[in-house]
């Protein structure tokens, strides 16, 4: 516990030391953190990423997701592509109970009934290979893909639409299909004729530069897995530095988009080297939750605040919340772990 009340007060003086106008005023006052300068005081979306449901379950999954001071949540609705297909099915007998179409409805009337706002986040699941690699050989592939993408699409987002869902993803990750640009902008056209709430894509963070239809959209949505530090145990400092170039390119984009900007996904494991390659999911024998808050710190403190950034959704998030992460879980969760604390506070000091 008092290890725990430690974290959390190092946390404070950080935040503290985002509110200072002068990178001197930084905490702590021996190694000032320049340009740590920001106001950290209101953040749109600080949310969470929902793992989806495998049965039904009531409102009470969500309190634990409050009680972090999170006002947003993700829910996913899987779709996939088999193996040596191009067509995307959705809605199976097979699929988790959360990512049907009913334990999805269910799923977001809960989260409405703790007062959460709802962002609908589609995304592909294909056998064998990672999303990002989707691609096609052929154009007959590729329009029975994009006329089946669009159905699953269009049709979540009527229900999007129907349920007072506030924000609405278009798409994840799939960086080999955005060159396709005169599809990508059918798709958000079609899709705004009836929705009305806030749309954004989730850009691979080594692809968001590429996307051509930011313009479109009412967001810059990026997954954010930026390399950070190659230490073992990356501290406060060289995670916040090992923002530097990133941040000023994510920056620059959104002022020439005049799009503010969030992260669809972000997060860090409780493994060493948590910062060498943030997005790495493999089996890890390791447990370090000083570098993962480190890189949490780091990165609240970079971003949080900015008047151009609008906040993000953490990866990721269980439903049952007893029996989720702890120390001995080194998986992305932050549940239960020292870091839960960090964003806990953080959230506080953040919300509109």
């Amino acid at each position: 516990m008092i290890r725990n009340a430690a974290i959390v007060a190092l946390t404070l003086l950080l935040l503290n030391c985002c509110k200072k106008t002068t990178p001197t005023d930084c905490v702590p006052a021996s190694n000032p953190i320049t340009g740590c300068e920001n106001t950290l005081t209101t953040t749109e979306m600080n949310g969470v990423s929902m793992v989806a449901i495998s049965s039904a379950i009531d409102s009470s999954a969500f309190i634990p997701v409050t009680k972090i001071n999170a006002t947003w949540v993700s829910i996913i609705p899987f779709g996939f592509i088999p193996s040596n297909s191009s067509t995307v099915q959705y809605n199976q007998s097979w699929q988790w109970y959360g990512e049907k179409r009913q334990g999805l409805i269910e799923t977001i009337i809960l989260a409405k009934e703790q007062g959460l706002k709802v962002f609908l986040k589609p995304h592909l699941w294909i056998h064998n290979i990672w999303v990002g690699d989707l691609e096609f050989t052929n154009e007959t592939d590729w329009q029975n893909f994009e006329t089946s993408y669009a159905t699953y699409i269009l049709d979540y987002a009527h229900l999007a639409d129907s349920m007072g869902v506030e924000a609405y993803c278009v798409g994840v990750e799939l960086k080999k299909t955005v060159h396709r640009t005169a599809f990508w902008n059918s798709l958000i056209d079609s899709v705004k004729t009836f929705y009305s709430g806030k749309l954004t894509y989730a850009a691979n963070w080594d692809n968001y530069d590429k996307v051509t239809f930011w313009n479109k959209l009412d967001y810059i949505g990026i997954d954010s897995y930026f390399p950070l530090s190659e230490s073992k145990t990356p501290t406060f400092d060289e995670c916040y530095a090992g923002w530097e170039s990133d941040f000023n390119k994510i920056k620059a984009l959104s002022l020439n988009e005049n799009k503010k900007v969030i992260f669809t996904e972000y997060g860090f494991r409780n493994v060493d080297y948590t910062g060498k390659e943030p997005w790495e999911d493999n089996s890890n024998s390791t447990f370090n939750s000083q570098g993962q808050v480190n890189a949490y710190q780091a990165t609240f403190c970079r971003f949080w605040g900015e008047s151009w950034f609008d906040g993000g959704f953490l990866w990721k998030w269980y439903p049952d919340h007893p029996n989720a992460g702890g120390e001995t879980n080194n998986r992305f969760t932050p549940q239960n772990k020292p870091v839960e604390s960090i964003i806990k506070e953080t959230f506080a000091a953040t919300n509109d």
